[in-house]
């Protein structure tokens, strides 16, 4: 059985922030000059949820399952991985060229604390499952207030 690394942690404060992806795809946008050594991409996902349950599905073919990388804390997962560039025909004229290739990162902040014990990830046919069970809803406590 093969196995998707996952890690736990809270340093998932250390991620780079929208902006810079935003200005970097901007200026990616102008010439290819103004664009990083690497190229990136972001991979579509879905998040769902049950009563007890997150549910997290990312489509990432062509991604090895090696080369996907998965941190999660309770309050968020960084999934990250590389898909490496396809090889080219040489002689050829490309009239469309839309799939993507190069290292991607996607956080996802959760609508609900998760119990970092209990997540599981599936990859089948170029989908990324994770299921991510709910921690349970602290209940309130009424509180006496006495004279002294």
């Amino acid at each position: 059985m093969d196995y998707i690394k996952i890690r736990f942690g809270n340093d998932l404060d250390k991620l780079s922030s929208e902006f810079e992806r935003n200005l970097e795809e901007m200026f990616r946008s102008i010439g290819p000059r103004f664009s990083c050594t690497e190229c990136s991409w972001t991979p579509p996902m879905d998040i769902y949820e049950t009563a007890d349950e997150i549910m997290i599905i990312a489509e990432i073919a062509g991604v090895n399952r090696d080369d996907l990388d998965i941190e999660i804390n309770s309050k968020a997962v960084k999934i990250t991985g590389k898909r490496i560039d396809m090889p080219r025909l040489e002689k050829a004229t490309y009239r469309l060229a839309e799939i993507q290739c190069g290292k991607f990162e996607r956080v996802l902040f959760l609508p609900s604390p998760i119990n970092t014990e209990k997540v599981t990830a599936s990859y089948l046919e170029g989908m990324l499952q994770l299921r991510l069970l709910k921690l349970p809803m602290e209940k309130s406590h009424k509180i006496t207030v006495s004279d002294q």
